[in-house]
C-alpha cells in the first residue's frame, strides 16, 4: 500500500497553498455563470419588449343604395392604434382617425387599421358591394 505522506511531499507548497486552488477555480465558476444567466435574462426580456400588440380597429360595414361602394364606419380603436384606412389601387386612400367616422371604401380594396409606428394589419381584404 503506498504511504500518503510520500505522496504529500512530492506536491508543492503546504497544505493551505494547495487548497486555494481549487476556491479559486470554484468561485470564478461561479461567477461565469451569473454573467451568463444575467446574459440570457437580458435577450429575453429585450426580446419580449421588441414585441407589439398589432393594430386593431372595430368598423361597420355597410353597402347602401345610391352610394359607390361601401360605408365604412369606425366604431373603435385600439390601444396603439391611430387610424383606419381604405387602401388600393382602385380610389385614393379614405381615412377614418376617430370614432363614429365614415367613409366610403370602393369594392376590391382593403380595410387596414395603422398603429402609431405606421405598421398595417388588415381588417378586411378584397371587399366586395
Amino acid at each position: 500500500m503506498m504511504d500518503t505522506k510520500q505522496n504529500d511531499t512530492k506536491q508543492s507548497g503546504t497544505e493551505d497553498e494547495r487548497a486555494v486552488s481549487p476556491v479559486i477555480s470554484v468561485v470564478l465558476m461561479v461567477v461565469i455563470t451569473v454573467i451568463l444567466a444575467a446574459a440570457a435574462a437580458s435577450l429575453a426580456l429585450n426580446t419580449a419588449e421588441d414585441q407589439s400588440a398589432p393594430a386593431t380597429a372595430g368598423v361597420s360595414i355597410e353597402n347602401e343604395t345610391g352610394t359607390p361602394g361601401l360605408q365604412v364606419t369606425l366604431t373603435a380603436l385600439g390601444d396603439k392604434t391611430n387610424a383606419v384606412e381604405c387602401v388600393g389601387p382602385s380610389t385614393p386612400k379614405e381615412t377614418a382617425s376617430s370614432i363614429g367616422t365614415t367613409f366610403n371604401c370602393s369594392a376590391g380594396n382593403t380595410i387596414v387599421a395603422v398603429d402609431t409606428d405606421g405598421k398595417q394589419t388588415t381588417i378586411r381584404s378584397d371587399i366586395d358591394t
